[in-house]
């Protein structure tokens, strides 16, 4: 992972979001990193990647069928004013209260990333005190 990065520092490119995960096989790990740039740009950092050792596969999930998401953790203030609607935000974007304690509750919304946001700006309207966000996680879409 440290590597990854910093063929990332040295070369000045930002990093939006990484996710580092198990997978099926122990011996192994899958690294999820979503960054902005142009055509070049990308390719640069594909084959900089790729020539890391212990790299086995770079995949651009934007040129393959994929799904991607992300997750948000919430906490809001609730109030008798807002709680109607904190509610029906959450049933309309398919979210879960997870924790209702103290005055304040914790929701979970996932979506993709250009989803987030509007999310974000959602909840703020309604409350929304503070938030945590994960990082990008996809998967390859496979054809039967």
């Amino acid at each position: 992972l440290a590597r990854i990065a910093g063929v990332f520092s040295l070369r000045s490119f930002n990093i939006e979001s990484i996710s580092a995960n198990v997978t099926k096989d122990p011996g192994k790990s899958k690294i999820i990193l979503t960054t902005k740039g142009n055509q070049d740009t990308l390719l640069t950092i594909e084959k900089q990647i790729n020539n890391l050792v212990d790299i086995i596969q770079v995949n651009d999930l934007t040129k393959i069928p994929s799904i991607s998401r992300e997750m948000i953790l919430i906490r809001l203030k609730i109030n008798e004013a807002n709680q109607k609607s904190i509610i029906q935000a959450v049933e309309a974007l398919h979210g879960r209260v997870l924790s209702k304690d103290g005055g304040y509750w914790i929701v979970e919304v996932t979506g993709d990333a250009d989803e987030m946001e509007g999310i974000l700006a959602r909840f703020e309207k309604l409350g929304m005190e503070d938030f945590t966000r994960t990082g990008t996680v996809a998967l390859e879409q496979l054809k039967p």
